[in-house]
């Protein structure tokens, strides 16, 4: 076994090429923001390599519809789909114009701006990793 092969470099690697193709995805969203009718896209977290999957709930606590874990039951839920800020006009979190385009560059660019800083903590954690190997191989 290589020890490029070891599993959390392969973690890591798939991380970074997820990060690489939602970019680019990101990117033609921005790119077809004026094509009539174009509909955003994007990519889903891999399985079991979101930033939650190895966080559990505090003990005793239940888990909401809105993801949000409650410990006490005078916590209050967040309502987006219902309630005073509610907007009709909002299709899956993208909002579509009269022409049919449902890409909101403010929101494609917030989603473009937070993936360039997880590649970056993934490809940190890779660097760092490849040098805690070469220090464990060359014995300093």
């Amino acid at each position: 076994m290589s020890l490029t092969d070891l599993p959390i470099l392969g973690m890591l690697r798939t991380r970074m090429h997820w990060h690489q193709a939602r970019q680019a995805l990101l990117a033609e969203n921005v790119a077809n923001a004026d094509l009539p009718g174009f509909r955003p896209r994007d990519l889903a977290e891999p399985a079991g390599n979101g930033a939650a999957a190895g966080l559990a709930a505090p003990i005793g606590a239940s888990v909401g519809g809105d993801g949000l874990a409650r410990t006490e039951p005078a916590h209050f839920g967040l309502s987006t789909q219902d309630g005073p800020n509610a907007d009709p006009r909002r299709f899956k979190g993208f909002e579509v114009r009269p022409s049919g385009n449902g890409v909101n560059l403010e929101e494609e660019m917030m989603k473009a701006g937070d993936n360039q800083s997880d590649y970056q903590l993934v490809a940190s954690l890779y660097q760092k990793s490849l040098d805690a190997l070469k220090i464990a191989v060359s014995k300093r």
